[in-house]
């Protein structure tokens, strides 16, 4: 079974095949939308470091994925120059703005923490699912492996995400509040339509 499997993952929507045709043949522009991914991955992390200095599960986890995060950036960077491609401006990330403005309002202090690591587990469960349409499905032999292993990663930082979160909160409670939130990203890719030029 494969490592992104959305049985595995817990996805409630798969990605709509359009997206990896469309991504297909917009390669320049997901390499660059995905560049800019890997940056904000690695500041989220850190940001993570910065709110939460008390935590040492937080600071020991999450401080060799800022590492990687970056080098995944310089990867995606070193494939753009290959290619004669430039990394031209950053977007918006509309997926992701639309999980962070259902943060819920109101919770406890307490449990801001949980909601942060459940974010960070949605997006990378998401890209891991979305990594596994590229490598499956483009022509390219060499892309096809390129994205097999950030897979393999996202996989890996996903389950990561929700490990830290049964560190600081009871599993049931964990449990349920993924459920919450995997029926809201279901939601939320309910309001965006595919496109190609976008990594979600």
């Amino acid at each position: 079974m494969s490592t992104a499997d959305n049985s595995i993952l817990g996805l409630k929507l798969p990605t709509d095949p359009r997206w990896v045709d469309l991504a297909s043949i917009s390669l320049k522009e997901i390499l660059t939308d995905h560049a800019f991914c890997e940056q904000k991955a690695a500041t989220h992390c850190i940001s993570l470091i910065q709110l939460f200095p008390d935590k040492q599960d937080i600071v020991n986890a999450i401080a060799p994925i800022v590492t990687e995060e970056w080098g995944h950036f310089r990867m995606v960077w070193a494939e753009m120059k290959k290619r004669g491609f430039e990394l031209s401006k950053q977007r918006k990330d509309d997926y992701v703005n639309l999980l962070l403005q259902n943060t819920p309002k109101g919770i406890p202090s307490e449990d801001k923490l949980l909601h942060k690591l459940m974010i960070c587990a949605m997006i990378e469960a998401r890209s891991c699912e979305r990594f596994r349409l590229l490598s499956e499905n483009l022509e390219e032999e060499s892309l096809r492996k390129f994205y097999y292993k950030f897979m393999v990663s996202e996989a890996g930082h996903y389950r990561l995400f929700i490990d830290l979160a049964e560190k600081y909160y009871p599993e049931e409670k964990v449990k349920n509040t993924w459920q919450q939130w995997l029926k809201i990203e279901e939601q939320v890719l309910h309001h965006l339509a595919p496109r190609g030029d976008r990594m979600h």
